[in-house]
Protein backbone atom coordinates (compact mmCIF):
# COMPACT_ATOMS: atom_id res chain seq x y z
CA UNK A 1 0.00 0.00 0.00
CA UNK A 2 1.30 4.09 -0.32
CA UNK A 3 0.53 6.93 0.83
CA UNK A 4 -1.33 9.17 -1.12
CA UNK A 5 -3.21 12.65 -1.25
CA UNK A 6 -5.36 14.44 -3.35
CA UNK A 7 -3.24 17.75 -4.66
CA UNK A 8 -5.84 20.32 -6.03
CA UNK A 9 -4.31 23.59 -7.90
CA UNK A 10 -5.37 26.52 -9.11
CA UNK A 11 -5.80 25.89 -13.15
CA UNK A 12 -2.73 28.01 -14.02
CA UNK A 13 -0.47 26.26 -11.52
CA UNK A 14 -2.26 23.01 -12.61
CA UNK A 15 -0.91 23.73 -16.10
CA UNK A 16 2.48 24.75 -15.40
CA UNK A 17 3.00 21.52 -13.25
CA UNK A 18 1.49 19.49 -16.37
CA UNK A 19 3.99 21.23 -18.80
CA UNK A 20 7.17 20.58 -16.05
CA UNK A 21 6.21 16.62 -15.83
CA UNK A 22 5.84 16.14 -19.95
CA UNK A 23 9.35 18.17 -20.48
CA UNK A 24 12.75 15.66 -21.49
CA UNK A 25 14.66 18.01 -19.44
CA UNK A 26 13.51 19.50 -16.69
CA UNK A 27 16.62 21.14 -15.04
CA UNK A 28 16.38 23.87 -18.27
CA UNK A 29 12.76 24.78 -16.81
CA UNK A 30 12.07 28.31 -14.68
CA UNK A 31 9.56 25.86 -12.69
CA UNK A 32 11.92 22.99 -11.88
CA UNK A 33 11.49 23.07 -8.25
CA UNK A 34 8.02 21.87 -6.19
CA UNK A 35 7.94 21.98 -2.95
CA UNK A 36 5.41 21.77 0.17
CA UNK A 37 6.07 22.55 3.56
CA UNK A 38 3.63 22.79 6.47
CA UNK A 39 3.42 24.41 9.52
CA UNK A 40 3.12 22.86 13.31
CA UNK A 41 -0.48 22.45 13.25
CA UNK A 42 -0.53 20.43 10.29
CA UNK A 43 -3.00 22.03 8.19
CA UNK A 44 -1.81 24.85 6.74
CA UNK A 45 1.13 25.66 4.81
CA UNK A 46 3.06 26.53 1.85
CA UNK A 47 3.33 25.29 -1.79
CA UNK A 48 5.84 26.27 -3.71
CA UNK A 49 6.83 26.10 -7.92
CA UNK A 50 9.28 28.04 -8.74
CA UNK A 51 9.81 31.20 -7.37
CA UNK A 52 6.21 31.73 -5.98
CA UNK A 53 4.70 30.24 -3.03
CA UNK A 54 1.18 29.34 -2.65
CA UNK A 55 -0.86 29.03 0.61
CA UNK A 56 -2.14 25.49 1.04
CA UNK A 57 -4.42 23.60 3.18
CA UNK A 58 -5.26 19.69 4.60
CA UNK A 59 -8.61 19.19 4.48
CA UNK A 60 -10.52 15.62 5.13
CA UNK A 61 -12.83 14.15 2.41
CA UNK A 62 -16.23 12.70 3.28
CA UNK A 63 -15.76 9.71 2.44
CA UNK A 64 -12.99 7.53 1.79
CA UNK A 65 -11.41 7.53 -2.14
CA UNK A 66 -9.98 3.99 -3.36
CA UNK A 67 -6.73 4.76 -5.86
CA UNK A 68 -5.84 1.87 -8.48
CA UNK A 69 -2.98 1.10 -10.60
CA UNK A 70 -2.31 -0.71 -13.99
CA UNK A 71 0.11 -2.19 -16.12
CA UNK A 72 -1.89 -3.68 -19.03
CA UNK A 73 -5.17 -1.83 -18.85
CA UNK A 74 -6.47 -4.70 -17.96
CA UNK A 75 -6.11 -5.51 -14.22
CA UNK A 76 -6.73 -3.09 -11.51
CA UNK A 77 -4.90 -3.32 -7.94
CA UNK A 78 -5.73 -1.33 -5.38
CA UNK A 79 -2.78 0.96 -4.31
CA UNK A 80 -4.46 3.25 -1.15
CA UNK A 81 -7.37 4.82 0.32
CA UNK A 82 -7.01 8.98 -0.24
CA UNK A 83 -8.82 9.85 2.96
CA UNK A 84 -7.23 13.50 2.59
CA UNK A 85 -6.59 16.78 -0.11
CA UNK A 86 -4.48 19.56 -0.12
CA UNK A 87 -6.54 22.45 -1.22
CA UNK A 88 -3.68 25.13 -3.21
CA UNK A 89 -5.47 28.79 -3.28
CA UNK A 90 -4.52 32.12 -4.47
CA UNK A 91 -2.44 34.40 -2.23
CA UNK A 92 -5.81 36.79 -2.04
CA UNK A 93 -8.03 33.47 -1.47
CA UNK A 94 -9.29 33.39 2.03
CA UNK A 95 -8.68 29.55 3.92
CA UNK A 96 -10.82 27.22 4.69
CA UNK A 97 -12.74 27.97 8.43
CA UNK A 98 -13.54 24.17 8.88
CA UNK A 99 -11.00 21.30 8.09
CA UNK A 100 -13.98 18.59 6.87
CA UNK A 101 -13.93 19.74 2.95
CA UNK A 102 -17.97 19.65 1.94
CA UNK A 103 -17.64 18.30 -1.56
CA UNK A 104 -16.22 15.30 -2.89
CA UNK A 105 -14.48 14.71 -5.80
CA UNK A 106 -16.54 13.94 -8.51
CA UNK A 107 -20.25 16.19 -9.24
CA UNK A 108 -22.92 13.80 -7.90
CA UNK A 109 -20.80 13.96 -4.49
CA UNK A 110 -21.29 17.97 -4.28
CA UNK A 111 -22.81 19.19 -1.17
CA UNK A 112 -21.91 15.49 0.04
CA UNK A 113 -21.92 16.60 3.71
CA UNK A 114 -25.22 17.78 3.83
CA UNK A 115 -27.05 15.83 1.52
CA UNK A 116 -25.82 12.04 2.09
CA UNK A 117 -24.73 12.46 5.85
CA UNK A 118 -27.50 12.08 8.38
CA UNK A 119 -27.52 14.71 10.23
CA UNK A 120 -27.00 14.91 13.62
CA UNK A 121 -30.15 15.11 16.39
CA UNK A 122 -31.08 18.32 18.12
CA UNK A 123 -30.52 17.23 21.96
CA UNK A 124 -30.86 19.39 25.07
CA UNK A 125 -27.57 18.81 26.59
CA UNK A 126 -28.83 18.96 30.24
CA UNK A 127 -31.36 16.17 29.36
CA UNK A 128 -28.83 14.05 27.77
CA UNK A 129 -26.67 14.09 30.99
CA UNK A 130 -29.24 13.93 32.95
CA UNK A 131 -30.59 10.84 31.64
CA UNK A 132 -26.29 9.71 31.59
CA UNK A 133 -26.40 9.93 35.08
CA UNK A 134 -29.91 8.24 36.02
CA UNK A 135 -28.28 5.06 33.45
CA UNK A 136 -25.07 5.26 35.22
CA UNK A 137 -27.01 4.68 38.42
CA UNK A 138 -29.45 2.31 37.13
CA UNK A 139 -26.07 -0.28 35.92
CA UNK A 140 -24.46 0.37 39.71
CA UNK A 141 -28.07 -1.34 41.08
CA UNK A 142 -29.28 1.65 42.08
CA UNK A 143 -32.48 3.78 41.55
CA UNK A 144 -32.91 6.92 39.01
CA UNK A 145 -33.40 10.42 40.79
CA UNK A 146 -36.67 10.99 38.49
CA UNK A 147 -37.80 7.42 38.85
CA UNK A 148 -40.33 8.90 41.13
CA UNK A 149 -41.82 11.44 38.79
CA UNK A 150 -41.92 9.25 36.28
CA UNK A 151 -44.20 6.53 37.79
CA UNK A 152 -46.40 9.08 38.73
CA UNK A 153 -46.83 10.71 35.28
CA UNK A 154 -47.20 6.58 34.04
CA UNK A 155 -49.82 6.11 36.26
CA UNK A 156 -51.55 9.34 35.56
CA UNK A 157 -51.63 8.38 31.85
CA UNK A 158 -52.58 4.85 32.67
CA UNK A 159 -55.90 6.56 34.58
CA UNK A 160 -56.52 8.80 31.79
CA UNK A 161 -56.72 5.63 29.43
CA UNK A 162 -59.05 4.11 32.09
CA UNK A 163 -61.46 6.36 31.88
CA UNK A 164 -61.08 7.37 28.55
CA UNK A 165 -61.95 3.93 27.87
CA UNK A 166 -65.25 3.75 30.24
CA UNK A 167 -66.58 7.16 28.39
CA UNK A 168 -66.41 5.74 24.48
CA UNK A 169 -68.13 2.34 25.79
CA UNK A 170 -68.96 0.67 22.06
CA UNK A 171 -72.56 1.47 20.81
CA UNK A 172 -75.34 -0.93 20.88
CA UNK A 173 -76.89 -2.84 18.42
CA UNK A 174 -80.24 -1.31 17.37
CA UNK A 175 -83.05 -3.91 17.54
CA UNK A 176 -84.31 -5.40 14.59
CA UNK A 177 -88.08 -4.75 13.94
CA UNK A 178 -89.86 -7.69 12.45
CA UNK A 179 -90.84 -7.37 8.66
CA UNK A 180 -94.76 -7.61 7.95
CA UNK A 181 -94.91 -10.13 5.01
CA UNK A 182 -96.29 -8.94 1.87
CA UNK A 183 -99.86 -10.54 1.17
CA UNK A 184 -100.37 -9.49 -2.25
CA UNK A 185 -99.61 -12.60 -3.59
CA UNK A 186 -101.78 -14.21 -1.20
CA UNK A 187 -103.99 -16.10 -4.07
CA UNK A 188 -101.24 -16.88 -6.29
CA UNK A 189 -98.35 -19.79 -5.43
CA UNK A 190 -94.71 -18.58 -4.76
CA UNK A 191 -92.81 -18.83 -7.96
CA UNK A 192 -89.52 -20.06 -7.32
CA UNK A 193 -86.16 -18.35 -9.81
CA UNK A 194 -86.09 -21.87 -11.91
CA UNK A 195 -89.70 -21.73 -13.06
CA UNK A 196 -89.29 -17.85 -14.24
CA UNK A 197 -86.75 -19.08 -16.24
CA UNK A 198 -88.47 -21.58 -17.76
CA UNK A 199 -91.53 -19.19 -19.00
CA UNK A 200 -89.17 -17.41 -20.33
CA UNK A 201 -87.56 -20.46 -22.51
Amino acid sequence: MEEQFILRVPPNVAERIERLLNETDPSSSEDKSLDLSFSEDGRSGTFMIGNEHFPASLLDLPCVVESYKTYDDNSLIKTADIGQMIMVRESGDAAPDVIEYRHGLTPPMRDARKRRFRREPDLNPELVSRVEKDLLKIMARGTAENLDILKQAAEQEVEENARGGNKKAAPKPAPKHDVPENHTNAGEPDRSDSEESDDSV
